[in-house]
C-alpha cells in the first residue's frame, strides 16, 4: 500500500474486519423480467461479491510510481489506458471505442507556459512585479507560441457575473474590450433580508455555488466582453481549495482541439493571491474589503484601478491525442439494447509536477484511481450475471477531467449511444475509504430525474440520502456528471456520507477538509494504511442497484432542464 512519505510505495494491509466480509454477501433483488409475448414476471438476480482487495489492487497499480501520475499524452496515459482496456476485456465487456477497440481518441491541444514569466502592475504611479507561482498563476488557452498583454487598463469587475434571472449585472454595459479584469471568486454572497447571518436562498441559491461562481464562467465572460485578461482573486473558502491547488496549474494546459485554436478565448487567464490583490487595491487608493462588500450589491459598477497590467507568456506547444476507454455490456432485450446506462470514472491525474516533500509524482490514488477501480468492479459484477439488464451498460473511463472535464465533454459530443437514448449516467469520482456511513451524499440532489430511485434503494440499505454537505465548493460543476447533466441526461454522483458509523458527529466533514488541505491534487494522494473500504463496498452495492434498476425499467427516467447554471 502506498504510504504518504516521499515517493513511498511500500505496502501495508487494509483493515480487515468481519463487517467488510459481511457487506459482500449476496444481495437478492427482484427484477422486472420481460420476455417477448409473455406477461411481466419477477426474476430473482444476485449481486456477485464486490471484493475490497480487488478494488485496492487496481488502485495500487494505477497510483503506483510506474504509472507516473497518469497525465494525458504521456507514458503514464499509455500504461493507464492499456490497463483499463485489459480489465474491461477480462471482466467481459465488449470493445465500444473506435475501429473495433476499446479506445475513443480525444484530440487535445497542449500548452506549457514557461515559468519565468512575470506579471507587472503599474498602479498609482508605482510598478510592482509579481512572481509566477508564488504570487500569481497564469496561462493562455490560445494555441500560440507567445501571448502578450501590454499596458492593459486594470478594472475591478466585482464577481464578474451577468445573471439576468437574478437581476444581476456586474458590467452595466461598460466597454471592457482590451481591459484586464480583476474579479472575485465564487458567487456574490447576498445576505438574506430575513436573516443577516445567512445568505439569501433566492439569489444565487444562497450558500450553494452556481455556475456563475466557477472560475471557468469568469474566463468565459471575459472572452464575451473582449477583455484582454481575467485575474481571479483567490480565497480558500469560496474557492473550495487552497492556493496550493491553483499552483498545480503551472504546467501543461490541455483543451479540446477546435478549429479556431482557442482564438476565441480571453488571451490571459489567471489567479492572484489574496495578499497581492490587497496590495494592488491599496496602490490604487482602494480598500479590498470595502470593495468586496460593494460588489455584493446589484448597484455595483466596474471600477478602474488607476493603472495597467502587463505580462508575456511564452509557450511550448504540442497536439495530443488522448483517449477515453469504452466498454459495453449488451442488454438482453433486443428492443431496449440500443438504450443505455452510462458509467463514468476519469482515469487522469496531474502526472509529474513540482516537487512537494520530496515527491514529484502526483499519484491520484483517491482522485481518481479509486473511482476507476470501483467502475471496473461494477462492470465485473454486471457481466457475471446470468440474466443481463434490459438496456445496455456503457462503461467509460474518461481523460482530462482535471483539465476541466474534457474527456466527458468529448464523449457527450460523440456518444456511443445517443444521449436521447441514454437513460442515466452514473459517475464515480473517488470512493469512500473511511468506513461505513449511515448516509450517502448526492451531488446535485434535486437536479436529476432518478433522485427518487436513489432514495428508495438507499433506504433499503437502511441509509438516508442527503444533499452535498458543502455545496459552496461547487462540486456539481467540477466532476464528469456535469456535461451529461447540462445536456439533460439524468445522473447520479454519490459522494461519501458524513455520518460515519462509530465516529463522533462532525468527524466526516473534518476528514474531508483535512484531505483537501493536505492531499488534494498533491503527490501525497496515495493509498494510506488507515483506509477502510467497508463504506466503498456498500456504496458500490448501492450504485449497482441503481444502475440495474434504471437499466431494467421499462420507462425512460424523466429529464430535467439543468443547463449550465
Amino acid at each position: 500500500m502506498v504510504r504518504a512519505d516521499a515517493g513511498g510505495n511500500g505496502e501495508a494491509p487494509v483493515r480487515d474486519s468481519k463487517l467488510v466480509r459481511a457487506t459482500v454477501v449476496v444481495l437478492v433483488l427482484v427484477l422486472a423480467g420481460c420476455a417477448a409475448g409473455r406477461a411481466d414476471r419477477e426474476v430473482a438476480q444476485s449481486v456477485p461479491l464486490i471484493d475490497p482487495e480487488r478494488l485496492l489492487g487496481h488502485v495500487r497499480v494505477l497510483a503506483s510510481d510506474e504509472f507516473e501520475g497518469r497525465a494525458p499524452g504521456t507514458r503514464g496515459e499509455e500504461l493507464t489506458i492499456d490497463y483499463i482496456a485489459k480489465q474491461f476485456g477480462e471482466v467481459g465487456l465488449a470493445p465500444a471505442g473506435a475501429d473495433g477497440g476499446y479506445l475513443q481518441p480525444v484530440p487535445l491541444t497542449a500548452i506549457t507556459p514557461r515559468p519565468d514569466m512575470a506579471l507587472r502592475f503599474n498602479v498609482g504611479g508605482s510598478t510592482s512585479t509579481l512572481k509566477f507561482r508564488d504570487d500569481f498563476v497564469a496561462w493562455t488557452k490560445r494555441f500560440q507560441p507567445r501571448v502578450t498583454v501590454e499596458g492593459a487598463e486594470l478594472v475591478f469587475a466585482g464577481y464578474g457575473v451577468q445573471a439576468p434571472e437574478f437581476g444581476w449585472d456586474d458590467f452595466k454595459g461598460v466597454d471592457l474590450r482590451g481591459k484586464a479584469l480583476v474579479v472575485l471568486v465564487g458567487d456574490p454572497p447576498v445576505p438574506d433580508p430575513k436573516n443577516p447571518e445567512a445568505l439569501d436562498p433566492a439569489v444565487f441559491e444562497g450558500r450553494a455555488m452556481t455556475y456563475y461562481g466557477r472560475w471557468t464562467y469568469k474566463y468565459e465572460m471575459g472572452a464575451r466582453l473582449g477583455a484582454a485578461a481575467v485575474l481571479i482573486v483567490h480565497e480558500t473558502e469560496p474557492a473550495g481549495y487552497p492556493f496550493a491547488v491553483v499552483q498545480g496549474k503551472t504546467g501543461e494546459q490541455l483543451d479540446l482541439a477546435t478549429p479556431d485554436r482557442g482564438a476565441g478565448r480571453v488571451a490571459v487567464e489567471g489567479w492572484i493571491t489574496l495578499e497581492q490583490a490587497k496590495r494592488l487595491f491599496a496602490a490604487a487608493g482602494q480598500d479590498y474589503e470595502t470593495l468586496k462588500r460593494a460588489a455584493c450589491s446589484r448597484d455595483f459598477r466596474p471600477l478602474p484601478l488607476d493603472g495597467t497590467m502587463s505580462v508575456a507568456i511564452d509557450n511550448s506547444l504540442r497536439e495530443v491525442t488522448s483517449h477515453n476507454v469504452v466498454g459495453r455490456l449488451a442488454g438482453r432485450d433486443k428492443n431496449a439494447r440500443d438504450e443505455a446506462v452510462v458509467f463514468v470514472a476519469h482515469w487522469d491525474h496531474f502526472g509529474i509536477g513540482p516537487e512537494v516533500n520530496g515527491d514529484r509524482i502526483y499519484h491520484g490514488a483517491l482522485d481518481n484511481a479509486s473511482g476507476v477501480a470501483g467502475m471496473i468492479e461494477l462492470a465485473r459484477a454486471y457481466a457475471s450475471l446470468a440474466t443481463k439488464p434490459r438496456r445496455s451498460l456503457i462503461f467509460v473511463s474518461v481523460t482530462a477531467e482535471e483539465q476541466n472535464l474534457l474527456g466527458s465533454q468529448y464523449y457527450v459530443e460523440h456518444p456511443v449511444v445517443p444521449l436521447a437514448r441514454t437513460a442515466a449516467m452514473i459517475n464515480l469520482d473517488a470512493v469512500n475509504v473511511l468506513g461505513r456511513t449511515r448516509d450517502v451524499s448526492a451531488v446535485g440532489l434535486g437536479r436529476s430525474g432518478i433522485d427518487e430511485v436513489v432514495r428508495r434503494l438507499a433506504a433499503e440499505q437502511g441509509r438516508t440520502v442527503v444533499p452535498d454537505p458543502q455545496p459552496e465548493k461547487g462540486s456539481f460543476f467540477r466532476s464528469d456528471h456535469f456535461p451529461f447533466a447540462a445536456a439533460g441526461v439524468p445522473f447520479v454522483d454519490l459522494g461519501s456520507g458524513v455520518d460515519y458509523v462509530g465516529r463522533p458527529p462532525g468527524w466526516g466533514l473534518k476528514m474531508r477538509d483535512e484531505y483537501t488541505a493536505k492531499h488534494y491534487h498533491k503527490p501525497s494522494d496515495t493509498v494510506r494504511p488507515e483506509w477502510n473500504l467497508e463504506g466503498a463496498v456498500e456504496d458500490l452495492q448501492l450504485l449497482w442497484r441503481i444502475g440495474f434498476t434504471v437499466a431494467e425499467s421499462k420507462a425512460m427516467p424523466a429529464r430535467k432542464a439543468v443547463g449550465r447554471q
